[in-house]
């Protein structure tokens, strides 16, 4: 049988999590993303996303970005490779600290935005990822683009890698996300990013598959896609199932 995680990026709008639509997800995945306070995220919604996360049995995992908060993470950025390692390795430790308050620990990390499409084809940046994720610890899982060079980056650096698609984003020819400066670049339709979702898991080669928690519809998004990957015979649990 196939296994699949399902991963969303969440901690990163303050009204999706006061009004409810955060949460609404959560039945619905296996990991959480956490922002850590580069393109997004504050201690208080570190706080309230693992309380949450645990209260679903949801895996925790640190979400860092560019610390970009206009552009929210999403703007290419020409950092010194030092800087990426060390803000890398900053945002993973602001998360760690909320969370071993609550007694839980981080299970994987996935860079955000412009810094994880960059470091796609990027080796180097791969490496300064890497490199800051392992200051804080080699444990944890990384998460890339599956099928991409940066996950023979971060496996030559001695990580366990997940390998990640993406239910509610289009893909160009060469297996990259289409940029979201194109209107089509997000899948919107519940039961298209269904379909979407059970296509990429069959082609094989997917450890997880991502649902951004601030899709216009994110939650019946993400019920769609659940239902329609169990629907396939595809059995949802978290990493340390899946690796």
């Amino acid at each position: 049988m196939t296994h699949i995680d399902i991963n969303s990026d969440m901690g990163e709008i303050a009204e999706l999590i006061a009004n409810g639509t955060q949460e609404s997800l959560m039945p619905h995945i296996t990991s959480a993303n956490i922002a850590c306070g580069g393109h997004a995220g504050d201690e208080a919604s570190m706080e309230n996303t693992i309380a949450q996360a645990l209260k679903w049995k949801v895996a925790i995992g640190a979400h860092p970005g560019y610390p970009d908060r206009a552009n929210f993470g999403r703007l290419e950025l020409d950092m010194p490779l030092e800087a990426i390692e060390q803000t890398v390795f900053e945002q993973i430790q602001a998360l760690a600290r909320v969370a071993k308050r609550h007694g839980a620990e981080i299970v994987h990390v996935k860079p955000h935005g412009a810094l994880y499409n960059q470091a796609v084809k990027n080796a180097a940046l791969s490496r300064a990822i890497a490199a800051g994720t392992a200051r804080f610890s080699r444990s944890v899982v990384l998460v890339g683009l599956a099928g991409s060079p940066m996950l023979d980056v971060f496996r030559e650096a001695g990580f366990t890698v997940a390998a990640e698609v993406f239910a509610d984003r289009r893909y160009e020819a060469d297996g990259t996300l289409r940029s979201r400066k194109f209107p089509d670049a997000l899948i919107r339709d519940p039961a298209e990013a269904g379909r979407h979702a059970v296509e990429l898991v069959e082609r094989g080669g997917a450890d997880t598959i991502c649902l951004h928690s601030d899709t216009p519809g994110a939650p019946k998004i993400a019920e769609a896609v659940a239902s329609a990957l169990r629907q396939a015979g595809v059995e949802v649990g978290p990493l340390a199932r899946v690796l």
